[in-house]
């Protein structure tokens, strides 16, 4: 279940480590309202990582975009999770290992910064690190994949099957990681999220005590952060929504639920349960014959609270997702 907050997140949390889109910016804007609520919960002393498993860019031309889009950042703000495969090449071998770079400049310049040797010489490396380039040749991924056949230890950067492109959504590194796994038989040691090297990289570089990962999917942003044992926010600008949180296993439930990134400016409260409804905010919310049922009045955030209390307590219970027939005209803001 959702836990309470009695402060803003960003005093209770030394820093953010914030998935990029959908939760900051969707392609070339800024998610509305994004920037001034990053500047706010930095003026509190939060420290803000900008969290990604696009391993095609490099720190530097992740922050640039970003100081486009208004929000000030520097390339030490950025983690990638070409950075957390490379740092996990170096801690397994060591610096000045040579290892076959089938991956984009991100992946390169990630390798070279852990004093690592990127090679496309395929006789000569002791490694293989594979990671999306949108210019990666054909026999690159031909070779990388004979190399981890023949046994040569293998670094995913990520796992995503998808990613966003201008010409809609496209197949993602996670395309390739599949067909290699199934081509070799082996599988690959994943860097990114949902895996946690890419959040205990994040941790490690910016020193936190107590980080708060805050993203937009469940299934990458909020199962890493169970997967790091660290604390969740889920926002609603991005890919998952109403269908999702209802039917969210306990893996896949985030700490908190709020509707955009102003939620790190405000304490959160839970719903109490009262019979067989959950209530918060003037909002009400059961499961009736398998539907939820939402009545009340109040503000966005404390309708998805209630809503996710009474549908997780449901699929706990019972096994079965609730049923949205009835929701759906009474949705406050929905993405």
């Amino acid at each position: 279940m959702l836990v309470w907050c009695g402060e803003p997140l960003a005093d209770g949390y030394d820093l953010a480590m914030l998935d990029l889109d959908g939760v900051v910016y969707v392609g070339d804007h800024a998610v509305a309202g994004a920037p001034e609520a990053i500047g706010a919960a930095r003026d509190r002393g939060m420290g803000i990582a900008f969290v990604t498993n696009n391993a095609s860019r490099p720190p530097a031309a992740v922050a640039d975009h970003l100081c486009r889009l208004g929000i000030a950042s520097g390339p030490a703000d950025v983690v990638t999770s070409a950075q957390a495969g490379a740092r996990l090449l170096r801690d397994i071998h060591g610096a000045g290992a040579v290892v076959f770079l089938c991956g984009g400049p991100g992946v390169e310049q990630a390798l070279l910064a852990e004093e690592l040797v990127p090679t496309t010489d395929a006789t000569a490396a002791k490694a293989v690190v594979t990671g999306y380039g949108p210019e990666l040749p054909w026999r690159r991924i031909l070779e990388a994949s004979i190399l981890v056949r023949d046994g040569l230890p293998w670094v995913a950067t990520n796992a995503d099957l998808t990613i966003p492109t201008a010409s809609g959504v496209g197949l993602g590194h996670g395309a390739v990681v599949r067909m290699i796994e199934e081509f070799s038989g082996r599988t690959a040691v994943v860097a990114g999220k949902p895996e946690r090297p890419l959040l205990d990289e994040t941790v490690r570089r910016m020193s936190a005590r107590r980080p708060l990962m805050v993203g937009d999917r469940l299934d990458t942003d909020i199962e890493g952060a169970h997967n790091a044992g660290v604390d969740s926010l889920l926002v609603l600008t991005g890919v998952s929504g109403l269908r999702d949180l209802v039917s969210a296993s306990p893996q896949l439930r985030p700490t908190y639920v709020s509707t955009d990134l102003s939620g790190l400016l405000v304490p959160h409260d839970v719903p109490a349960a009262a019979g067989a409804a959950w209530r918060l905010g003037g909002w009400s919310a059961a499961v009736d014959a398998g539907e939820l049922v939402v009545g009340g009045d109040g503000g966005a955030d404390d309708w998805w609270r209630v809503v996710a209390s009474a549908s997780w307590r449901h699929l706990d219970d019972t096994g079965r997702p609730v049923s949205l027939r009835r929701v759906h005209g009474s949705v406050p803001w929905c993405p």
